[in-house]
């Protein structure tokens, strides 16, 4: 039932249109947060410091793969950052914050339940994932780095018993997808409703369009200028030839 209300709840913010999302938003973190303590364990639920050190390799290989994912948007000309530093380190705080909260979710919410109900660790490793991924629909590359990655931060965890190490991976490559794909490819990060009603930003270049609007009409004018000059030059000497006549 924990299960089955809470994912039920976290789909229809993911897929109800405002104002009815906010009420969904609020149900779901009453539900998570009245049906967790009941089943709280610190050893088990990954909020102690034993394993930061040894799952550290983690946050490593995510910024190898980060610095990678770099270099080639760069080649490709894809890479794009926030206009200030101030607003990149922002985004990037906030980001980690609810990549925290969604390691929270697959790993202390989702798995340790399925973990008592199946048989197997990889069963209830397997349906985790599968919820993690289909609650990133329809993105098509949230989607599958939600699969690659909800399948490794999950064998991890059950190795290692640490959320700390994963929510600094997760915050990593997520903001890694975010500034080297095209914001109208990734939809901004959006998932389920959002990603459908999602419209790209026409931004226009007022300045620029100014600048090369003034450029053409003086091009055009020195044109024009130039066409007229000789019809001018030919009408003053024939005004001076008839001035001259007795």
């Amino acid at each position: 039932m924990e299960l089955v209300v809470g994912y039920g709840l976290i789909l229809l913010v993911i897929w109800t249109p405002r104002p009815w999302q906010r009420w969904f938003y609020w149900a779901a973190i009453v539900w998570i947060l009245a049906v967790v303590p009941g089943s709280f364990r610190e050893w088990e639920m990954g909020l102690r410091r034993a394993g930061f050190r040894r799952s550290l390799w983690i946050f490593g290989a995510a910024l190898i793969a980060a610095g990678i994912a770099i270099a080639i948007a760069a080649r490709l000309g894809t890479l794009h950052f926030p206009p200030s530093t101030g607003r990149f380190l922002l985004g990037f705080l906030s980001y980690g914050v609810w990549a925290f909260v969604q390691q929270f979710l697959l790993q202390d919410f989702f798995l340790l339940r399925l973990l008592r109900l199946m048989q197997s660790a990889i069963a209830a490793v397997a349906i985790a994932v599968g919820m993690f991924t289909l609650a990133h629909l329809p993105n098509p590359v949230l989607t599958p780095a939600s699969l690659l990655w909800g399948t490794i931060s999950c064998l991890v965890f059950l190795r290692y018993r640490n959320l700390y190490t994963l929510g600094m991976a997760h915050a990593v490559l997520g903001i890694t997808i975010a500034i080297t794909v095209p914001g109208p490819v990734v939809h901004n990060m959006r998932v389920g409703l959002g990603y459908m009603t999602y419209r790209a930003p026409h931004h226009r270049n007022q300045i620029a369009q100014t600048v090369s609007t003034d450029a053409w009409v003086m091009a055009e004018a020195a044109t024009r200028r130039s066409e007229t000059a000789p019809r001018r030059s030919e009408i003053t000497t024939r005004r001076s030839l008839r001035q001259a006549r007795p």
